[in-house]
């Protein structure tokens, strides 16, 4: 009896009352009210769902104490109007450090003035080289190692032969003396076919891409046509036998980042073209560096870089001696702040809550909804039945 009268009263707390099944009512608003309700419970749960397994990201400033040994820097810029054998990748920085000509780890891919590739890059080192013609290269090195070509002039206690094209464009360059405007009357460019290379210098297109590392401190890198050498400390870029006039020095990056890539993370400058609408037009973009880490919830830390750019642009006047030359001119420093990206697990509870909160909710409206139609459409039948409904 106690057992019976306990279990009497527990069911007298029962906040979930039932009704006989005899006096429920099906309704086709009813049936409607719960599909829809139904699928707006689902897309609300997948929803709250993914948001849970995105994590939270919490950014944080502070002055940046890194010491990062080499800043990494990847570009992909397409010049669709000089050749790839006229153009050339420098870089340079506030300690004094100059790299011409940058090749490792450097590609360029030849372009035809329609923007289709001629030729995919070729590798330094060819594999596969047949015993025929490793004897024809070797008899071929040592024939030249012996010969003493001619420096046209230009010999001094340093330099007694030129056997190449570029020792006699070095050799003049030495003496300040101006290279021939015909570099076919010299037989080493003939040899090299230096003259074939001159010739397309302006019927072809070129790609740059690849990546270089450099000192972690202000600097600047460039693309631009010519040989680029030092004299004095001053960088210069022979173009001859053309003048930078004759140059078109529009452009499309494609891609330019510092560092790796991270969720998130945009680079401001891909896809933008520079239009040059007369030559000797050079390109300026000036960028500020922000060094930012990346913490994932697994505890991987990852270094890279975010940075705003300024574009400007303007033709180079020889006549008003204005400094500068035709081409494409990056120039970066960092700034001493550092951001900090967090990723953190969002909690079980608050899932949980939410999950709650969306079932429960769309439950309660969903039935005062269909309460109001079934009350409703009752109301409407009994007038039409006493014929007071008009």
């Amino acid at each position: 009896m106690a057992s019976k009268e306990l279990f009497e009263r527990l069911r007298r707390l029962d906040a979930y009352p039932k009704t006989l099944e005899d006096f429920r009512i099906k309704t086709f608003s009813g049936a409607s009210v719960t599909i829809v309700s139904g699928i707006i419970m689902t897309l609300l749960f997948l929803s709250e769902l993914n948001d849970y397994f995105t994590p939270n990201i919490s950014e944080e400033i502070f002055v940046d104490t890194s010491r990062g040994p080499k800043l990494r820097i990847n570009i992909d810029i397409i010049v669709p109007s000089v050749s790839c054998s006229f153009l050339g990748l420098d870089a340079m920085d506030t300690t004094g450090e100059h790299h011409f000509q940058i090749e490792h780890n450097i590609f360029k891919r030849r372009l035809n003035l329609e923007g289709k590739p001629i030729e995919d890059p070729k590798k330094t080192e060819e594999l596969g080289t047949t015993t025929t013609e490793l004897i024809e290269i070797t008899v071929q090195n040592v024939t030249e190692a012996n010969k003493c070509g001619s420096c046209y002039g230009a010999e001094d206690e340093e330099t007694k032969c030129c056997n190449t094209c570029e020792e006699v464009r070095e050799a003049y360059r030495k003496k300040r003396w101006q290279f021939p405007h015909e570099p076919g009357a010299i037989e080493q460019c003939k040899s090299e076919k230096s003259t074939g290379k001159t010739e397309n210098a302006l019927r072809e297109g070129c790609q740059i891409y690849g990546y270089m590392e450099v000192n972690r401190v202000a600097g600047s890198f460039h693309i631009a046509p010519g040989r680029s050498y030092s004299i004095n400390h001053v960088h210069i870029h022979d173009v001859q036998p053309f003048s930078s006039s004759v140059f078109n020095t529009s452009h499309r990056i494609r891609h330019l980042s510092f560092g790796k890539n991270i969720p998130g993370k945009t680079n401001p400058i891909d896809g933008v073209e520079g239009i040059a609408h007369e030559g000797a037009t050079m390109f300026q973009y000036y960028i500020k560096i922000v060094p930012t880490t990346y913490v994932r919830r697994d505890g991987a830390v990852l270094q890279t870089n975010q940075f705003s750019v300024t574009r400007h642009q303007k033709v180079i006047s020889i006549i008003s001696g204005e400094s500068g030359m035709p081409g494409i001119f990056f120039s970066y420093e960092l700034s001493p702040m550092m951001v900090k990206y967090t990723e953190k697990e969002k909690s079980l509870g608050h899932f949980a809550t939410n999950v709650c909160a969306i079932i429960g909710g769309i439950f309660t409206v969903a039935g005062i909804i269909d309460s109001v139609l079934y009350h409703s459409v009752r109301a409407i039948q009994q007038k039409i039945e006493l014929g007071k409904f008009h």
